[in-house]
């Protein structure tokens, strides 16, 4: 890994080294695919051939969804940005060169927006104070915005003025949530949330389907290289039409639905996030789609349950989190024995340790890997492999 100035200037981000949140971005792009393909390829050519890495045509402002924490300093500057890796200290930042352009223009505006409104920033050693973080996510389909005000206090002063003002400011802007998180924690999100404008959420369109996107759901941050990866395991699963396909870790039913919508003969969709399954059942509602079902819960207690039933799926789509799956779900798959097995990982390491599980314990092997950029200039990589019965 080369450290020149040449490089860095070519990231030309003043604050990569005190953010963390690029962590190549001391590499051009082209070293950075090479690093990937290194990295993929140590862990899972053990497998099979790993194809070559498929980058982006353009792998800057390609991050729809956008957060930003709010502090006031010593001198009562109100600073916005991330949070440095591994600290509570903000590092300021205007603009970032990953993330998408609108948004951090909206976070710029809602922080000059503060003072001429008497709204504070929240002090979480004292606890009190008006707003933490700033969630902004954007379809970059549709050009739907939803802005996300998380705030310490229920207690919205002119909230009506505000609103107002900053739609006015971004048409965009489709819906505005006030999500209300007065506890010391790492997490954004807090449980309460009121509709201040707008649905309450915002649509995208993803490889010809609809989607609904709300405040807690999980949607792929890359929407240009999630058609990529989705495409990719769509065509390992060679649907022909009278399949019927489970789909684990499903989230907003995205892959579920695109299976659902070209080629697969019914669809089941697993997910624990109960959110994520409400606007999964609406997703495929607005796809007109009679084929596709959703349940709640644990995706290894699901798969352990389903292993007993007669009916067995013959194609399963898995997109564990980077943990990967644990043996309950793993040794439940090689019971179910499903023709074709689709996994689709964040993490190679653990790809690594769950395909080697699979293919030991099993008469499966692994057919095809093919590793996606999802994020550019950073250190994450998505791969898809195919795995079959031999």
């Amino acid at each position: 890994m080369s450290n020149t100035k040449d490089n860095i200037k070519r990231g030309s981000c003043p604050v990569y080294k005190k953010c963390g949140g690029c962590q190549l971005q001391n590499l051009t792009y082209q070293e950075q695919l090479a690093f990937k393909q290194k990295k993929v390829s140590k862990f899972l050519s053990q497998f099979c051939k790993v194809q070559p890495i498929i980058g982006m045509e353009n792998p800057f402002h390609y991050r729809n969804k956008v957060q930003a924490a709010f502090r006031t300093n010593r001198n009562g500057r109100i600073i916005s940005g991330v949070y440095q890796s591994g600290t509570h200290c903000i590092v300021g930042i205007d603009e970032c060169m990953i993330e998408d352009a609108i948004a951090d223009k909206i976070i710029v505006t809602v922080r000059k927006m503060l003072k001429s409104f008497k709204l504070t920033t929240y002090d979480e050693d004292a606890q009190r104070g008006f707003l933490r973080h700033i969630l902004v996510k954007r379809g970059f389909a549709t050009n739907e915005v939803m802005l996300v005000l998380v705030t310490g206090t229920p207690v919205f002063p002119s909230k009506n003025n505000f609103v107002k003002a900053i739609t006015k400011e971004f048409p965009e802007i489709k819906t505005v949530i006030q999500n209300i998180n007065p506890y010391r924690t790492n997490l954004v999100l807090g449980d309460v949330q009121k509709i201040l404008y707008g649905k309450g959420y915002i649509e995208d369109i993803l490889c010809g389907c609809k989607f609904r996107i709300s405040p807690k759901s999980f949607y792929q941050i890359n929407p240009i290289q999630t058609e990529v990866l989705y495409g990719k395991a769509i065509e390992f699963a060679k649907l022909k039409g009278n399949e019927t396909v489970l789909d684990t870790y499903c989230g907003i039913g995205t892959i579920g639905i695109i299976a659902a919508k070209n080629g697969a003969g019914s669809v089941i969709g697993v997910e624990l996030n109960k959110d994520a399954v409400k606007d999964a059942v609406q997703n495929a509602r607005a796809n007109d789609l009679k084929n596709i079902r959703f349940y709640q819960g644990d995706a290894g207690e699901f798969m352990e349950a389903a292993s007993e039933e007669d009916e067995k799926p013959d194609v399963v789509f898995m997109d564990p989190p980077r943990a990967g799956s644990d043996k309950k779900f793993l040794s439940s798959l090689i019971k179910m024995s499903p023709k074709t097995v689709v996994y689709i990982s964040c993490n190679p390491e653990t790809m690594a340790r769950d395909l080697y599980y699979l293919t030991q314990n099993s008469t499966y092997k692994v057919k095809k890997i093919q590793p996606v950029d999802m994020f550019p200039h950073t250190s994450h990589i998505e791969t898809v492999a195919l795995l079959t019965k031999s």
